[in-house]
């Protein structure tokens, strides 16, 4: 079961940090991608605000239990990466966008916080 959290948390990590990365780095290139898809693309601002969230959840999600300091910290820090995408899935379902990669992370993050949380080490 370990392994397993494990290798989640290393998906959530590079998941979100790519996402994040993409929204906080590369405004441009994010607001053409979702232009292209159809959708109507968030401000700088509120990109840049869910880009460095997501980064800071993929940190968190891995490092604290990495080093041994406070290592509760990843497993909320997948319920916050869980939150977000509730939120994201919520938004992407009222543009009337498909919403499949936020639920495959909400399900990956949502394994990891029950599984850390219930003492899963």
């Amino acid at each position: 079961m370990n392994l397993a959290l494990w290798i989640a948390q290393g998906l959530l990590a590079l998941g979100f940090l790519y996402a994040g990365a993409i929204k906080v780095l590369t405004y441009d290139y994010y607001a053409a991608t979702v232009a292209k898809a159809g959708s109507a693309p968030v401000s700088r601002r509120f990109a840049a605000i869910i880009g460095v969230a997501e980064m800071l959840g993929g940190v968190g999600v891995v490092l604290p239990m990495a080093i041994n300091i406070l290592p509760t910290l990843s497993a909320w820090a997948a319920v916050g990466l869980a939150a977000v995408m509730l939120l994201a899935i919520g938004y992407h379902l009222r543009a009337h966008e498909p919403a499949p990669a936020p639920i495959i992370l909400l399900l990956l993050a949502a394994f990891v916080a029950a599984g850390r949380l219930s003492g899963g080490s």
